[in-house]
């Protein structure tokens, strides 16, 4: 599923650090701004110990975990809506990615320069907001100009439009980010339409030292992150960008005794893809058979012929009926045999909205 969150933050708070850790691909990582201009992409697998458990109990050929795109995007300055840095650049990579992962530096370090001369992950994140809620206000400005000629005559989609548009500068103007408002289902598209950078989603990924990973609770810089956080309803995610790298290049017993050693419960990557995955309204589908066991990324709300169309368009356009079972009660009956003869295998219709864990066998005929 093409969904990507693009990782952002001012130059050297660890964005590109963390990037090279959970995809490792590799980005160049320096000590000075702008050593990311082109965005790199990496796919990185979904860890998910239900397709463990399910590989176990169907013992298939082969196991496929489903993946997720990751984009790092590089650092933003001041005034990167007019142009400065490689402020064009950057708002249109930003444009691009349907989540935005903030990285802010909560540590301090007198070997890596901060940009600013101080580490304050607030004005950090001030500074980047404000430079996404200009470049919005440059772009709902000239779009009111031409609206407004259309709602003087009365347009109805123009009228509407135009009320949105007016809604949305006051809130640029108030220094508020476009997902700070609510809109009606028939205002919704029209915004939707706009392709705002300030209606993206966000999730603020703090970056500790090494000696506070396991425990950021008297990190004050964390705690100026969750307190801002709090007011966007937003989810706060601490990690070291530094563990991270040496995480990536360990195995998995290995990983689990370095993070056992840390005192850390999961992995920076296994936080940020279960929290990116909230954020979009992402859920995990199987598909279980002797030959392969999968798991498949899909939005959550979405029905039985569409997601059997993620794996092949074929079998949405001749679907029939998805054979379903709650991975819960495969687990427990530990066949599909005895969930079968316990009447947990459903048949479900066209109209069936699927759930995360859903373990699905289609049927369709083209």
């Amino acid at each position: 599923m093409a969904l990507t969150t693009g990782i952002v933050g001012l130059p050297n708070v660890g964005k590109s650090t963390l990037f090279n850790a959970i995809t490792q691909a590799g980005a160049e990582s320096a000590n000075y701004p702008f050593c990311t201009i082109d965005p790199n992409v990496g796919i990185v697998e979904v860890p998910d110990h239900r397709l463990n458990k399910l590989t176990e109990l169907v013992k298939p050929k082969k196991t496929v975990p489903t993946a997720f795109e990751f984009t790092d995007i590089a650092g933003i300055v001041k005034g990167a809506s007019k142009g400065e840095g490689l402020g064009n650049q950057f708002l249109s990579h930003i444009r691009q990615v349907d989540a935005i992962s903030h990285v802010v530096r909560c540590f301090e370090d007198d070997n890596i320069t901060h940009v600013s001369g101080q580490v304050d992950p607030i004005d950090d994140i001030e500074t980047i907001n404000l430079e996404l809620i200009l470049a919005d206000l440059e772009s709902v400005e000239k779009r009111l100009t031409r609206v407004a000629k259309l709602a003087k005559q009365k347009d109805k989609t123009a009228v509407i439009e135009h009320d949105v548009l007016v809604r949305l500068k006051e809130a640029f103007e108030a220094e508020q980010p476009a997902r700070s408002l609510e809109f009606s289902k028939e205002e919704a598209p029209i915004v939707k339409g706009l392709h705002l950078l300030t209606s993206k989603p966000v999730l603020y990924v703090a970056n500790v030292s090494e000696e506070e990973v396991a425990d950021a609770s008297n990190n004050a810089l964390v705690k100026k992150v969750q307190d801002f956080a709090s007011q966007e309803q937003a989810e706060v995610i601490v990690v070291c960008a530094k563990v991270e790298s040496e995480i990536a290049e360990l195995d998995g017993e290995e990983k689990a005794m370095f993070l056992d050693e840390l005192g850390i419960e999961e992995s920076g990557l296994d936080q940020l893809i279960r929290a990116a995955y909230g954020l979009l309204g992402l859920g995990t589908y199987f598909t279980a058979g002797e030959q392969e066991v999968r798991a498949w990324t899909f939005r959550s709300g979405i029905k039985a012929p569409q997601a059997a169309g993620i794996i092949h368009t074929d079998f949405e356009r001749g679907f029939i009926r998805a054979e379903t079972v709650s991975y819960e009660d495969l687990v427990d009956a530990e066949s599909m045999g005895v969930a079968r003869e316990r009447g947990k295998v459903r048949l479900e219709g066209k109209e069936y909205i699927v759930q995360d864990g859903d373990v699905i066998h289609f049927r369709f005929n083209v």
